[in-house]
């Protein structure tokens, strides 16, 4: 069921996540679109997250987006960036010398050679947040020395949250404290609880199929007129999933723009992203085991060893249970 409304207010709205926008020239959503986008989300009971682009915006554009519930993801170069609920790094760079505010979350959108480079950079920044999203702009580009590399980041920053966690505090991180803390998936969901409205007044599953679609018409799903037309819906329910619904990894993204991508099947996961996720998984445990030796420490949550980092490997062996 539909939870969450994304409006895109402008082109070249900041990504959040692991596409990159292809448009330069700004192009605002119409303001008449902006404030259909309102009446639907109130009509369909949706909250709504607004995404920003880097410049200003006008009065009355500022003055309609008030006029619902939101939260607002804001681009750390904003002329408004102090109103953001979510603040976005697109650079590491940008993210040194921020002032960090300790009740704010926070997305670093990085490529993975610079997060092999300033492993020790960004690991200082967890404590300085309420939350830090680190989210891989490459996925695709791994290999197998990648993996043993991306490891040794996560041991990394598994040693950090260890001393935080033993300290008395919360960090949060989502490669590695969001496993501790679920005890079922929590994906995306894109097309199945939160839908995006871009600025050209149509509907798309996320804001990547947008802006990876060349002919805006093969990726479209409704508009504020007609409403929602999501072909094969059910297709982007985690019960439809073959592997990842009985997976633990249950931080990963299950990026249905990723698996379309990659595997040609919005339901199935490519070797990458399914990599990924499971050393994420496996350093969460061994946080979780560390933490539990000096004090008592999520007593609920029991993540399982696992020989395999690839579901795909032993989709025999799971079609038994």
């Amino acid at each position: 069921m539909l939870q969450y409304l994304i409006i895109l207010l402008d082109d070249t709205s900041t990504s959040y996540c692991h596409y990159s926008p292809s448009q330069s020239q700004h192009q605002l959503i119409a303001l008449a679109d902006l404030k259909a986008g309102i009446r639907f989300a109130m009509k369909e009971n949706l909250m709504i997250q607004y995404v920003y682009p880097a410049c200003d915006l006008p009065q009355e554009y500022k003055e309609t987006i008030e006029t619902i519930d939101h939260s607002k993801i804001i681009p750390s170069n904003s002329p408004m960036v102090e109103e953001a609920d979510v603040v976005v790094f697109n650079n590491w760079k940008d993210a040194v010398g921020f002032s960090f505010d300790e009740s704010a979350t926070y997305v670093l959108r990085i490529c993975k050679e610079d997060l092999f480079a300033q492993k020790e950079v960004i690991g200082t920044f967890i404590s300085k947040v309420a939350r830090l999203n680190i989210v891989l702009i490459d996925v695709e580009t791994f290999t197998e020395n990648d993996f043993s590399r991306y490891k040794s980041v996560l041991d990394s920053f598994g040693k950090e949250t260890e001393k935080l966690y033993k300290a008395g505090m919360s960090p949060q991180l989502n490669v590695i404290t969001d496993r501790i803390a679920l005890s079922q998936m929590n994906n995306c969901n894109a097309g199945s609880n939160n839908i995006t409205l871009a600025p050209d007044g149509r509907f798309y599953i996320c804001p990547a199929f947008y802006y990876s679609a060349e002919d805006k018409e093969t990726f479209c799903v409704g508009d504020l007129q007609s409403g929602l037309a999501i072909k094969a819906a059910k297709l982007y329910k985690l019960a439809y999933a073959p592997l990842c619904r009985i997976c633990d990894a249950y931080q990963c993204k299950r990026c249905v723009w990723i698996n379309r991508k990659m595997t040609f099947d919005i339901t199935t996961p490519s070797h990458e992203q399914c990599v990924l996720a499971h050393l994420e998984r496996n350093t969460s445990r061994r946080v979780l085991e560390s933490v539990r030796k000096e004090k008592e420490f999520y007593p609920e949550q029991d993540i399982k060893e696992i020989d395999y980092l690839d579901p795909f490997d032993v989709r025999i062996d799971w079609h038994k249970i």
